[in-house]
């Protein structure tokens, strides 16, 4: 078998994070290891990388609910006047021309360094028919701000009870889940308890990432410090009342204080580390707790309406023979010395492709139900492609239903790679116990999407 080349598209993190980020540099280096045990496998293309799965830029996101506080934040937060689609998930990206551009949705569906890379792919197969208005959905602004250099923000629209659809409740969810930080402008808990339900269960689920920040909006007044408190007090009890116990929470007041987002915005690199390791080793682990058991059980379902196909016809050439054996007594030449082992070695002659050729039509109504089963697993990886790996003559043959590849030498590899993976992340965890600064870049600063060099 060829060897896999390395994917662009992790050549250029590599050459980005070299001088900058050796974490992240060496998780870019443990992708390429995987990618050549997933295309061994069969389960990508040559040219296809498992660090697709997640976008390495760092990533902010809004929610908020009917009041324009979110808005105003984020055109005063980052000193530009936006006039962005209030019922699109946009994406805010730096660059440095004067006037924004407004790119539409298949411009963040189609490439995979920005979030949102085929999600109309999911889209479809949570609402069928919504894939194809990805721009109905999504949209692409580029702003002058130098808040946003080297990292995104997604503006989630504002929950509308008129245009809130499952589309919507999926892309919602899906924001929170690829977020380094979330601002939850605290207007969206005054909205009616059944528009909020899919949103608040998702803040629910993910609590624990310290990914949060619940701002409360009193733009309109000063208030001191101690007043400050006091109603960041009062909010959390709120929350703790619907099941959130975690996060920070932050008041705006006209005294414009901006401290507790500055520095989680400088953190946001770190957060971004942390996230793609985690989807480094959620990748190695789906090899052998989602991937192998699928392609297994449909191995598992091929073997058993092929070898049931194959005894159906066997059976009706022993009916045959004994058809035979009242007319004209042939079983008297089935215990001949001479005649009978080649009656035998005809017969297995005859079955054995006999059986090839009905393993290989059921083979494809496997295939359509593993296909239907990895748009619902929502995988990347080509289980199609294993499966059909794991088709070989002796496999066809006899009672082999492991699929190609689950061996102890692979196993050892990705354990090999989860270890990696865990030293990176205790690298990380390193940085903060001792007195250092590191120069992060962006990812793209050399690689950008648009122009967005200075």
């Amino acid at each position: 078998m060829a060897d896999k080349t390395v994917s662009k598209h992790l050549t250029n993190l590599e050459r980005q994070f070299a001088a900058n980020d050796p974490i992240l540099q060496k998780t870019a280096k443990i992708f390429q290891e995987l990618d050549e045990i997933e295309f061994e496998l069969g389960l990508i293309d040559n040219d296809e990388t498992t660090a697709r799965k997640t976008s390495w830029w760092p990533i902010v996101s809004t929610l908020g609910g009917y009041s324009p506080a979110k808005s105003e934040f984020i055109n005063r937060y980052l000193g530009v006047q936006l006039n962005t689609s209030r019922h699109k998930f946009t994406v805010l990206q730096y660059t440095p021309q004067a006037t924004t551009a407004t790119l539409p949705g298949t411009a963040l569906d189609a490439d995979h360094r920005l979030p949102f890379y085929q999600i109309s792919r999911i889209l479809e197969q949570t609402a069928p028919g919504e894939g194809g208005k990805i721009n109905a959905y999504l949209e692409l602004v580029t702003a002058n701000s130098a808040k946003l250099k080297n990292k995104l923000v997604i503006d989630a629209p504002v929950l509308n009870p008129n245009q809130e659809s499952p589309a919507s409740a999926l892309l919602r969810k899906y924001v929170i889940g690829v977020s380094d930080l979330v601002l939850v402008f605290t207007d969206l808990f005054e909205a009616d308890a059944e528009l909020i339900k899919d949103t608040l269960s998702t803040i629910v689920a993910h609590q624990d990432s310290n990914k949060f920040l619940f701002v409360i909006d009193h733009s309109e007044i000063n208030i001191d410090p101690a007043k400050s408190q006091e109603i960041a007090a009062s909010w959390q009890r709120r929350l703790a009342g619907l099941g959130i116990h975690t996060g920070q929470f932050a008041v705006l007041s006209q005294s414009g204080d901006t401290i507790a987002f500055d520095q989680r915005f400088n953190n946001l690199n770190n957060a971004r580390s942390y996230r793609i390791l985690d989807s480094l080793e959620n990748s190695i682990l789906a090899i052998d707790q989602v991937i192998m058991p699928e392609v297994e059980d449909a191995l598992n379902t091929w073997k058993e309406r092929s070898n049931a196909s194959t005894l159906i016809v066997l059976s009706f050439i022993i009916m045959l023979l004994l058809f035979a054996e009242i007319a004209v007594g042939i079983l008297d030449l089935v215990f001949d010395p001479i005649i009978g082992p080649i009656m035998v070695l005809a017969l297995v002659a005859v079955m054995t492709p006999l059986h090839m050729i009905v393993s290989r039509v059921h083979a494809k109504f496997v295939i359509k139900q593993l296909l239907k089963r990895q748009d619902q697993l929502n995988l990347t990886e080509n289980l199609v492609g294993l499966f059909e790996k794991s088709l070989g003559f002796w496999r066809t043959l006899l009672p082999i239903t492991d699929p190609v590849g689950r061996n102890k030498k692979n196993r050892k590899r990705l354990i090999g790679l989860i270890e990696q993976s865990k030293d990176l992340v205790q690298a990380l965890n390193d940085q903060f116990s001792h007195v250092q600064q590191v120069d992060y870049r962006g990812p793209y600063d050399a690689y950008p999407y648009p122009e967005a060099e200075e």
